[in-house]
């Protein structure tokens, strides 16, 4: 199941990844990290907040989690981590 959106990044990245072929070893570690480290921070914020919105939906913590790909353990743990102004 993919969307327009999700293809049009990944071809960003790659291009990017492309980009950094011709680096120093160094250079290229740090941009990759840093990439990672972004597109984790971005993404976490975004899926807990979506977490919640199901939840406050109705939905259960393995239909969540069923949807994300990890345990329903972990999205407890995230919905119990989530700030509180984004379960308002």
């Amino acid at each position: 199941m993919g969307s327009d959106g999700v293809a049009f990044l990944r071809a960003d990245v790659e291009r990017f990844c492309g980009e950094l072929v011709d680096l120093a070893p160094a250079v290229r570690l740090r941009a990759l990290a840093e990439l990672r480290a972004t597109v984790y921070e971005v993404t976490s914020v975004a899926l807990a907040s979506a977490m919640v919105a199901a939840q406050q939906e109705g939905w259960g913590l393995r239909r969540i989690a069923a949807f994300v790909g990890v345990s329903h353990e972990q999205v407890r743990r995230t919905l119990a981590a989530s700030p509180p102004a984004t379960r308002e």
